[in-house]
């Protein structure tokens, strides 16, 4: 038997306006996902559990099955599984993003959550900058990819309160610095990062050029290194991942996944989604299951751009699914999914933790199957069933039961 996951990251949202009470979902021509919609079984499942905050980490972990409740120690050790940065017990991992800031009456604001999404390059040196003059009494930084960095502290504050960039733009940072007991040492960062930063030759040639500048760090999605079972442990497979970002290479580290690069696969809108899935179909040959995680509709609303993420989900479903579909058969026995982590609201421009629509095939897709549903959330709803026990939910997907602990 053969698995395939394919996640298509923020893919799901509210009804706008705009497209008359439409999800970008319902409006997008999505033929192969309601295919499978209409072919396998549809439902909606709870990747984000209660009192949970709606982040990429905690629901993509509920996809896997790993209950945050048991896991989740942070989103920052899970980018450092990826990095190949082994934190010591006494360390914590702060994701740490480059930001634009602006200046409106006189107060600085979140301008920009990724910099313009500047690239690796450029990041890199202004990182190698911080960490040369930051770093020291157990603070260190890691370069990383486009916007997202780490920054590892030793015997960091336990009780900090860090709010994610992308749920503060066009708001003053003011209100959402690091709070907590301690948390006047990690404000002291986030300032002196702005001093090294502000005349660097890398944000100098992006100014001169029109291009938005990495004006300071931005601390959040801080833990320490959690303990999981890979899924040779729990269900006797052997697993890959094929993501652009650190984050779900890091969970697939832990679930102990091959970690495959794909060439062009940028974390962005301009990713090569026809990459992944002939990376995927190349995996499968030789491995039981495999994840691939598309990031692109997630920024799209994060910009709040209806039109990109719109594009994004048409290409995720031609390229991807639609691929992946056609590739899958000559494999033999296999379950399929298609399925978002999280809502990321084009009007809200960040997450929200409603449950999520997710479509499971098992077998040969059906042609012309009579329905009326489709990969949406709303046909979603209608289909009535609704899985909120994460653990639960992927024992049905493969199938076996897990371990006795």
């Amino acid at each position: 038997m053969k698995y395939i996951i394919l996640i298509g990251d923020g893919m799901a949202d509210l009804p706008i306006e705009e497209l008359k009470g439409k999800t970008p979902l319902e409006a997008a021509e999505t033929p192969h996902m309601d295919l499978v919609a209409r072919s396998g079984t549809l439902g909606l499942l709870r990747t984000v559990p209660r009192g949970y905050p709606p982040g990429s980490d905690v629901a993509n972990l509920s996809i896997l099955g790993y209950d945050p409740a048991k896991y989740y120690t942070g989103r920052a050790p899970l980018e450092a599984a990826s990095m190949g940065i082994r934190l010591a017990p006494e360390d914590t991992a702060f994701r740490c993003n480059l930001v634009t800031l602006d200046r409106r009456e006189g107060a600085p604001v979140m301008d920009d959550y990724s910099s313009g999404h500047i690239s690796t390059e450029e990041a890199r040196e202004l990182i190698t900058a911080l960490d040369k003059t930051l770093s020291g009494e157990g603070v260190r930084f890691h370069p990383g990819k486009s916007y997202r960095h780490l920054m590892v502290m030793s015997g960091a504050p336990r009780e900090l309160y860090l709010t994610p960039p992308h749920d503060i733009t066009d708001k003053e940072i003011e209100l959402y610095l690091p709070a907590g007991e301690g948390a006047e040492r990690l404000t002291k960062l986030i300032e002196r990062s702005q001093e090294v930063l502000r005349d660097h030759p890398v944000n100098r040639a992006r100014r001169d050029s029109g291009k938005k500048t990495a004006d300071s760090i931005w601390l959040w999605g801080e833990g320490s290194a959690p303990r999981m079972p890979t899924f040779r442990d729990r269900f006797d497979i052997e697993g890959a991942i094929i993501s652009a970002v650190d984050l779900m290479n890091g969970i697939g580290v832990y679930a102990g996944f091959e970690v495959i690069t794909v060439p062009g696969a940028t974390g962005y809108l301009d990713t090569d989604y026809g990459a992944k899935a002939e990376y995927a179909l190349k995996a499968l040959k030789e491995k039981d299951l495999v994840c691939v995680h598309v990031e692109a509709p997630d920024e799209a609303g994060h910009q709040g751009s209806l039109e990109e993420k719109i594009r994004a989900i048409e290409n995720f479903d031609s390229l991807v699914v639609g691929r992946v579909i056609e590739g899958v058969e000559s494999l033999g026995d296999f379950r399929l999914m298609v399925v978002t982590d999280h809502f990321t609201s084009v009007t809200l421009k960040t997450h929200t933790p409603d449950p999520v629509p997710y479509a499971v095939l098992s077998g040969k897709a059906e042609e012309g199957k009579p329905s009326t549903l489709g990969f949406n959330e709303k046909s979603a709803l209608t289909a009535g069933l609704l899985h909120e026990d994460c653990e639960a939910f992927i024992v049905e997907f493969i199938g076996k039961p897990l371990p006795v602990s």
